[in-house]
Protein backbone atom coordinates (compact mmCIF):
# COMPACT_ATOMS: atom_id res chain seq x y z
CA UNK A 1 0.00 0.00 0.00
CA UNK A 2 2.78 2.43 0.95
CA UNK A 3 4.78 1.80 -2.23
CA UNK A 4 1.69 2.61 -4.27
CA UNK A 5 1.22 5.90 -2.46
CA UNK A 6 4.88 6.81 -2.97
CA UNK A 7 4.64 5.85 -6.60
CA UNK A 8 1.54 7.99 -6.98
CA UNK A 9 3.25 10.99 -5.38
CA UNK A 10 6.25 10.64 -7.69
CA UNK A 11 3.94 10.26 -10.65
CA UNK A 12 2.06 13.45 -9.71
CA UNK A 13 5.32 15.35 -9.26
CA UNK A 14 6.56 14.08 -12.60
CA UNK A 15 3.32 15.13 -14.25
CA UNK A 16 3.64 18.66 -12.83
CA UNK A 17 7.26 18.83 -14.02
CA UNK A 18 6.30 17.72 -17.50
CA UNK A 19 3.37 20.14 -17.60
CA UNK A 20 5.63 23.02 -16.59
CA UNK A 21 8.34 21.96 -19.00
CA UNK A 22 6.18 21.81 -22.12
CA UNK A 23 4.94 25.02 -23.78
CA UNK A 24 4.15 26.50 -27.19
CA UNK A 25 5.53 29.56 -28.95
CA UNK A 26 3.32 31.67 -31.22
CA UNK A 27 4.13 32.40 -34.85
CA UNK A 28 6.39 35.45 -35.46
CA UNK A 29 7.71 35.16 -31.90
CA UNK A 30 10.75 33.74 -30.11
CA UNK A 31 11.14 32.76 -26.44
CA UNK A 32 14.42 33.28 -24.65
CA UNK A 33 15.26 30.44 -22.22
CA UNK A 34 17.79 30.80 -19.41
CA UNK A 35 19.40 28.04 -17.36
CA UNK A 36 20.37 29.03 -13.84
CA UNK A 37 20.10 32.69 -14.87
CA UNK A 38 22.32 32.37 -17.92
CA UNK A 39 21.24 32.44 -21.57
CA UNK A 40 20.63 28.88 -22.74
CA UNK A 41 18.67 28.86 -26.00
CA UNK A 42 15.98 30.47 -28.14
CA UNK A 43 12.78 28.54 -28.70
CA UNK A 44 11.17 28.77 -32.14
CA UNK A 45 7.41 28.81 -32.89
CA UNK A 46 5.67 25.52 -32.07
CA UNK A 47 5.95 22.97 -29.23
CA UNK A 48 9.04 23.31 -27.00
CA UNK A 49 10.39 21.56 -23.91
CA UNK A 50 12.51 22.85 -21.02
CA UNK A 51 13.64 21.30 -17.76
CA UNK A 52 11.57 22.67 -14.88
CA UNK A 53 13.42 24.14 -11.92
CA UNK A 54 16.53 24.33 -14.06
CA UNK A 55 15.40 26.25 -17.13
CA UNK A 56 13.00 29.18 -17.25
CA UNK A 57 11.36 31.33 -19.89
CA UNK A 58 13.08 34.71 -19.55
CA UNK A 59 10.93 36.58 -22.06
CA UNK A 60 9.39 36.76 -25.51
CA UNK A 61 10.57 38.69 -28.55
CA UNK A 62 8.16 39.46 -31.38
CA UNK A 63 9.21 39.80 -35.03
CA UNK A 64 6.18 41.81 -36.05
CA UNK A 65 6.67 45.35 -37.35
CA UNK A 66 5.93 47.90 -34.66
CA UNK A 67 5.35 51.63 -35.04
CA UNK A 68 6.35 54.29 -32.60
CA UNK A 69 4.95 57.83 -32.92
CA UNK A 70 7.05 60.60 -31.43
CA UNK A 71 6.06 64.25 -31.17
CA UNK A 72 9.07 66.54 -31.33
CA UNK A 73 8.98 70.28 -30.68
CA UNK A 74 11.78 72.26 -32.29
CA UNK A 75 12.67 75.82 -33.26
CA UNK A 76 13.35 76.74 -36.88
CA UNK A 77 15.99 79.07 -38.25
CA UNK A 78 13.55 82.00 -38.29
CA UNK A 79 12.63 81.44 -34.61
CA UNK A 80 9.33 79.66 -35.20
CA UNK A 81 8.40 76.71 -32.98
CA UNK A 82 6.96 73.72 -34.80
CA UNK A 83 5.67 70.33 -33.65
CA UNK A 84 6.74 67.39 -35.81
CA UNK A 85 5.04 64.00 -35.53
CA UNK A 86 7.63 61.34 -36.42
CA UNK A 87 6.53 57.74 -37.01
CA UNK A 88 9.27 55.08 -36.78
CA UNK A 89 8.57 51.53 -37.98
CA UNK A 90 10.94 48.88 -36.63
CA UNK A 91 11.20 45.14 -35.99
CA UNK A 92 13.57 42.44 -34.76
CA UNK A 93 14.91 40.09 -37.47
CA UNK A 94 14.51 36.33 -36.99
CA UNK A 95 18.22 35.67 -36.66
CA UNK A 96 19.21 34.22 -33.30
CA UNK A 97 21.91 36.80 -32.69
CA UNK A 98 19.46 39.67 -33.34
CA UNK A 99 16.93 38.16 -30.92
CA UNK A 100 19.59 37.80 -28.25
CA UNK A 101 20.80 41.39 -28.70
CA UNK A 102 17.26 42.81 -28.69
CA UNK A 103 16.43 41.00 -25.46
CA UNK A 104 19.58 41.66 -23.47
CA UNK A 105 21.00 44.93 -24.79
CA UNK A 106 18.07 47.31 -24.27
CA UNK A 107 15.58 47.47 -21.43
CA UNK A 108 13.35 50.06 -23.15
CA UNK A 109 13.85 50.19 -26.93
CA UNK A 110 11.00 52.70 -27.46
CA UNK A 111 12.68 55.20 -25.16
CA UNK A 112 16.02 54.65 -26.87
CA UNK A 113 14.50 55.26 -30.31
CA UNK A 114 12.70 58.38 -29.06
CA UNK A 115 15.94 59.81 -27.74
CA UNK A 116 17.71 59.42 -31.08
CA UNK A 117 14.73 60.90 -32.94
CA UNK A 118 14.70 63.96 -30.66
CA UNK A 119 18.43 64.43 -31.10
CA UNK A 120 18.33 64.09 -34.90
CA UNK A 121 15.34 66.38 -35.47
CA UNK A 122 16.59 69.09 -33.12
CA UNK A 123 19.96 69.06 -34.84
CA UNK A 124 18.47 69.40 -38.34
CA UNK A 125 15.36 71.61 -38.07
CA UNK A 126 17.05 74.66 -36.44
CA UNK A 127 19.05 75.14 -39.66
CA UNK A 128 15.89 75.43 -41.78
CA UNK A 129 13.37 78.26 -42.21
CA UNK A 130 9.82 77.24 -41.41
CA UNK A 131 8.86 77.04 -45.11
CA UNK A 132 11.72 74.62 -45.77
CA UNK A 133 10.59 72.35 -42.95
CA UNK A 134 7.46 71.56 -44.97
CA UNK A 135 9.28 71.11 -48.27
CA UNK A 136 12.18 69.13 -46.74
CA UNK A 137 10.20 66.67 -44.64
CA UNK A 138 11.49 63.74 -46.72
CA UNK A 139 15.03 64.84 -45.93
CA UNK A 140 14.18 64.93 -42.21
CA UNK A 141 12.63 61.45 -42.37
CA UNK A 142 15.66 60.06 -44.20
CA UNK A 143 18.07 61.59 -41.69
CA UNK A 144 16.13 60.04 -38.81
CA UNK A 145 16.12 56.63 -40.49
CA UNK A 146 19.85 56.68 -41.24
CA UNK A 147 20.70 57.76 -37.70
CA UNK A 148 18.53 55.08 -36.13
CA UNK A 149 19.60 52.40 -38.59
CA UNK A 150 23.27 52.87 -37.80
CA UNK A 151 22.64 52.89 -34.08
CA UNK A 152 19.87 50.35 -33.46
CA UNK A 153 21.38 47.53 -35.52
CA UNK A 154 23.93 46.93 -32.78
CA UNK A 155 20.99 46.34 -30.43
CA UNK A 156 19.25 43.86 -32.72
CA UNK A 157 16.59 46.22 -34.10
CA UNK A 158 16.09 46.99 -37.79
CA UNK A 159 14.49 50.30 -38.86
CA UNK A 160 12.03 49.66 -41.67
CA UNK A 161 10.89 53.24 -42.30
CA UNK A 162 10.77 56.70 -40.80
CA UNK A 163 7.97 59.12 -41.70
CA UNK A 164 7.10 62.72 -40.90
CA UNK A 165 3.34 62.41 -40.54
CA UNK A 166 2.53 65.96 -39.47
CA UNK A 167 4.08 69.41 -39.09
CA UNK A 168 2.23 71.93 -36.94
CA UNK A 169 3.66 75.45 -36.48
CA UNK A 170 2.46 77.84 -33.82
CA UNK A 171 -1.20 78.84 -34.46
CA UNK A 172 -0.34 82.53 -34.93
CA UNK A 173 2.39 81.65 -37.44
CA UNK A 174 0.04 79.29 -39.24
CA UNK A 175 -2.58 82.05 -39.51
CA UNK A 176 0.06 84.47 -40.85
CA UNK A 177 1.18 81.92 -43.45
CA UNK A 178 -2.41 81.43 -44.55
CA UNK A 179 -2.81 85.22 -44.92
CA UNK A 180 0.34 85.43 -47.04
CA UNK A 181 -0.90 82.63 -49.26
CA UNK A 182 -4.35 84.21 -49.53
CA UNK A 183 -2.81 87.60 -50.43
CA UNK A 184 -0.69 86.02 -53.13
CA UNK A 185 -3.71 84.26 -54.59
CA UNK A 186 -5.79 87.47 -54.49
CA UNK A 187 -2.97 89.32 -56.23
CA UNK A 188 -2.80 86.69 -58.94
CA UNK A 189 -6.59 86.77 -59.33
CA UNK A 190 -6.56 90.57 -59.63
CA UNK A 191 -3.79 90.35 -62.21
CA UNK A 192 -5.74 87.81 -64.24
CA UNK A 193 -8.91 89.90 -63.98
CA UNK A 194 -7.07 93.04 -65.15
CA UNK A 195 -5.57 91.10 -68.05
CA UNK A 196 -9.02 89.83 -69.03
CA UNK A 197 -10.43 93.36 -68.81
CA UNK A 198 -7.57 94.63 -70.97
CA UNK A 199 -8.28 91.98 -73.58
CA UNK A 200 -11.99 92.89 -73.58
CA UNK A 201 -11.24 96.62 -73.96
CA UNK A 202 -8.82 95.98 -76.82
CA UNK A 203 -11.29 93.66 -78.53
CA UNK A 204 -14.10 96.20 -78.15
CA UNK A 205 -11.88 99.01 -79.47
CA UNK A 206 -10.82 96.92 -82.44
CA UNK A 207 -14.44 95.99 -83.13
CA UNK A 208 -15.52 99.61 -82.87
CA UNK A 209 -12.70 100.74 -85.16
CA UNK A 210 -13.60 98.07 -87.67
CA UNK A 211 -17.26 99.00 -87.45
CA UNK A 212 -16.48 102.69 -88.05
CA UNK A 213 -14.23 101.76 -90.93
CA UNK A 214 -16.96 99.70 -92.55
CA UNK A 215 -19.48 102.45 -91.77
CA UNK A 216 -17.25 104.99 -93.50
CA UNK A 217 -16.90 102.70 -96.51
CA UNK A 218 -20.67 102.32 -96.59
CA UNK A 219 -21.27 106.08 -96.36
CA UNK A 220 -18.71 106.72 -99.10
CA UNK A 221 -20.37 104.17 -101.37
CA UNK A 222 -23.75 105.62 -100.53
CA UNK A 223 -22.61 109.14 -101.45
CA UNK A 224 -21.06 107.84 -104.64
CA UNK A 225 -24.28 106.10 -105.55
CA UNK A 226 -26.26 109.27 -104.76
CA UNK A 227 -23.88 111.37 -106.91
CA UNK A 228 -24.16 108.93 -109.80
CA UNK A 229 -27.91 108.91 -109.43
CA UNK A 230 -28.06 112.73 -109.47
CA UNK A 231 -25.78 112.79 -112.47
CA UNK A 232 -27.97 110.37 -114.37
CA UNK A 233 -31.11 112.27 -113.33
CA UNK A 234 -29.71 115.60 -114.48
CA UNK A 235 -28.54 114.03 -117.75
CA UNK A 236 -31.99 112.53 -118.34
CA UNK A 237 -33.64 115.90 -117.67
CA UNK A 238 -31.24 117.62 -120.05
CA UNK A 239 -32.15 115.14 -122.79
CA UNK A 240 -35.79 115.96 -122.12
CA UNK A 241 -35.08 119.66 -122.69
CA UNK A 242 -35.03 120.72 -119.03
CA UNK A 243 -32.31 123.13 -117.95
CA UNK A 244 -29.79 121.97 -115.27
CA UNK A 245 -31.19 124.43 -112.74
CA UNK A 246 -34.71 123.12 -113.17
CA UNK A 247 -33.43 119.54 -113.11
CA UNK A 248 -31.62 120.20 -109.82
CA UNK A 249 -34.76 121.65 -108.28
CA UNK A 250 -36.76 118.64 -109.46
CA UNK A 251 -34.26 116.17 -107.98
CA UNK A 252 -34.17 118.04 -104.66
CA UNK A 253 -37.96 118.11 -104.54
CA UNK A 254 -38.07 114.37 -105.19
CA UNK A 255 -35.55 113.69 -102.40
CA UNK A 256 -37.57 115.95 -100.11
CA UNK A 257 -40.68 113.84 -100.58
CA UNK A 258 -38.65 110.61 -100.17
CA UNK A 259 -37.28 111.90 -96.90
CA UNK A 260 -40.71 112.91 -95.61
CA UNK A 261 -42.02 109.45 -96.52
CA UNK A 262 -39.13 107.71 -94.69
CA UNK A 263 -39.66 109.86 -91.60
CA UNK A 264 -43.38 109.11 -91.54
CA UNK A 265 -42.73 105.37 -91.78
CA UNK A 266 -41.18 105.36 -88.26
CA UNK A 267 -43.56 106.39 -85.50
CA UNK A 268 -40.73 107.08 -83.04
CA UNK A 269 -38.64 109.17 -85.41
CA UNK A 270 -37.46 112.52 -84.03
CA UNK A 271 -36.19 113.98 -87.32
CA UNK A 272 -37.76 117.27 -88.43
CA UNK A 273 -37.13 118.73 -91.89
CA UNK A 274 -36.98 122.56 -91.93
CA UNK A 275 -38.30 123.86 -94.29
CA UNK A 276 -40.57 120.99 -95.26
CA UNK A 277 -42.93 122.60 -97.85
CA UNK A 278 -42.39 122.72 -101.64
CA UNK A 279 -41.88 126.50 -101.45
CA UNK A 280 -39.14 125.89 -98.90
CA UNK A 281 -37.53 123.38 -101.22
CA UNK A 282 -37.53 126.05 -103.96
CA UNK A 283 -35.61 128.33 -101.64
CA UNK A 284 -33.19 125.54 -100.76
CA UNK A 285 -32.65 124.85 -104.47
CA UNK A 286 -31.97 128.51 -105.16
CA UNK A 287 -29.48 128.68 -102.29
CA UNK A 288 -27.65 125.57 -103.50
CA UNK A 289 -27.57 126.91 -107.07
CA UNK A 290 -26.27 130.29 -105.91
CA UNK A 291 -23.58 128.60 -103.82
CA UNK A 292 -22.52 126.48 -106.77
CA UNK A 293 -22.38 129.48 -109.11
CA UNK A 294 -20.45 131.54 -106.54
CA UNK A 295 -17.97 128.72 -106.04
CA UNK A 296 -17.54 128.30 -109.79
CA UNK A 297 -16.99 132.08 -110.27
CA UNK A 298 -14.45 132.17 -107.48
CA UNK A 299 -12.60 129.24 -108.99
CA UNK A 300 -12.50 130.92 -112.40
CA UNK A 301 -11.28 134.22 -110.92
CA UNK A 302 -8.49 132.44 -109.07
CA UNK A 303 -7.44 130.68 -112.26
CA UNK A 304 -7.40 134.03 -114.17
CA UNK A 305 -5.24 135.69 -111.49
CA UNK A 306 -2.82 132.78 -111.58
CA UNK A 307 -2.57 133.01 -115.38
CA UNK A 308 -2.00 136.77 -115.28
CA UNK A 309 0.70 136.53 -112.63
CA UNK A 310 2.71 133.96 -114.59
CA UNK A 311 4.09 136.43 -117.27
CA UNK A 312 4.97 138.98 -114.61
CA UNK A 313 7.11 136.40 -112.82
CA UNK A 314 8.78 135.53 -116.13
CA UNK A 315 9.74 139.16 -116.83
CA UNK A 316 11.08 139.74 -113.33
CA UNK A 317 13.24 136.68 -113.67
Amino acid sequence: MVPLIILGVFGFILLIIIANGVFTVQQQSRVVVERFGRFHKICNPGLNLIIPLIDRKAGTITHRVRELEIKVESKTKDDVFVDLLIAVQFYVPEQENAVKLAFYKLTNPQQQISSYVFDTVRALVPDMPVDHVFSEKDRIALAVKERLQDTMQQFGYYILQSLVNDIQPDPTVKAAMNKVNASARLKEAAKNEAEARKIRVIAEAEAEARAKELQGVGIARQRLAIANGLKESVAACAEAGISPEEATKMVLLTQHYDTVTAVGAHSRSTIMMVPYSPQGMNQVAEQITTALLTTDAARRAAAAESTAAAPDRGRST
